[in-house]
């Protein structure tokens, strides 16, 4: 069977020649005559992978020596409340919401302690940023928290808050290597790595040293940063095959022209879908301009039973995954680095031919 175009929110589209090259190793990894997924991951062949990895992402990004990188489990959902727990020492964070992750990252710091909503784009269904100049930041938060990319709704804060020397932390999953970034510019920065990097299973996260306590008294080992930062991500046994994907993909997206090659790619794609959706009479993208996801692009058409209609045809016409979030409806066009400019290409060109056929 012919390989689709996925545009699936994550887990999502992989470069093919990663997953060929995989797929090449998976009996036998580099002589050892064994898969990754069987490895040790106390061995040397798989210190070389995790090394080759830090390496490699450090490389891409740029990333300052007084920061450390850490391949972790528990996706978003659990450094959700580890972000709070390592660096809110005092019990206080700022956050901005934009959408469904920033509120489930706020909610689990309600659990923990006191966090302050400084904006919230809620009272617009999240179609826009909210305004982020002269934000009321408190002197003594530990940090400032964004969803960069907002993926179930398709919005992106384009222009970072001013947080007044208070530590910004960025939710940065659904653009993750989708472009160039001043680190430095962010006290941390976390990414699942099921949208741009690699399978489900691996949280990368990207904190500036001084922000990790020493110790944390009365917090199980697992849920501090320095249990992994001492032991190299490799406290307990980690997502050994999940880490070894994403060293490849790093590798790909450095084949690929490195981070501006990859921005270029993606907004040639983006600017193609949000072309055609602005001039259509059908279709109308959910989101306004100056707020946009170039990653994620929700839209509708204004009827339910329209919009199932459409997903349903272009899964039979190989075009899959495009229902939207549950708890937003519609459609969502995914489009992560490793999905094909011909793919949005062929998405646009269905979307025409749907539309001259429902034409009123």
């Amino acid at each position: 069977m012919a390989r689709v175009y996925n545009f699936s929110a994550g887990p999502a589209v992989l470069p093919e020649p990663v997953l060929q090259a995989a797929a090449d190793e998976m009996l036998d990894y580099q002589g050892t005559g064994m898969s990754v997924c069987e490895m040790s991951h106390r061995s040397s062949a798989f210190q070389d992978i995790i090394d080759d990895a830090e390496a490699s992402i450090r490389k891409l990004m740029g990333i300052p020596d007084n920061y450390k990188v850490l391949f972790l489990q528990g996706g978003d959902s659990l450094i959700f409340a580890t972000t709070f727990i390592n660096l809110a020492t005092n019990g206080k964070a700022d956050y901005i919401v934009t959408g469904n992750w920033s509120k489930k990252a706020l909610k689990e710091a309600q659990i923990l302690g006191d966090p302050k909503v400084l904006a919230s784009g809620e009272d617009k269904n999240f179609s826009e940023i909210p305004d982020l100049t002269n934000l009321d930041v408190r002197p003594d938060a530990s940090y400032v928290y964004i969803c960069e990319n907002e993926t179930v709704h398709g919005n992106r804060i384009w222009t970072l808050p001013d947080t007044k020397g208070v530590p910004l932390v960025a939710d940065q999953s659904s653009m993750f290597l989708s472009e160039p970034v001043d680190v430095a510019r962010y006290g941390m920065i976390h990414a699942g790595v099921q949208k741009n990097v690699g399978p489900a299973g691996v949280q990368i996260v990207i904190v500036r040293e001084d922000l990790i306590p020493d110790d944390l008294p009365g917090v199980p080992t697992m849920l501090r940063f320095k249990t992994q930062v001492d032991k190299g991500s490799l406290y307990d046994t980690p997502n050994c095959f999940g880490i070894y994907m994403c060293d490849k993909v790093f590798h790909w997206i450095e084949s690929q022209g490195g981070l501006e090659g990859m921005k270029a790619k993606n907004e040639e794609k983006a600017t193609l879908l949000y072309d055609y959706l602005d001039n259509s009479d059908l279709f109308q993208p959910t989101v306004r301009p100056g707020s946009r996801s170039i990653m994620n692009v929700p839209f509708v058409t204004g009827d339910k039973d329209l919009d199932a209609e459409f997903v349903a045809e272009a899964t039979k016409n190989g075009l899959v995954s495009l229902k939207g979030h549950r708890s937003v409806g519609g459609m969502r066009a995914s489009i992560y680095n490793a999905m094909p400019l011909e793919g949005v290409q062929k998405l646009v060109a269905f979307m025409k031919d749907f539309e001259l056929a429902h034409k009123a």
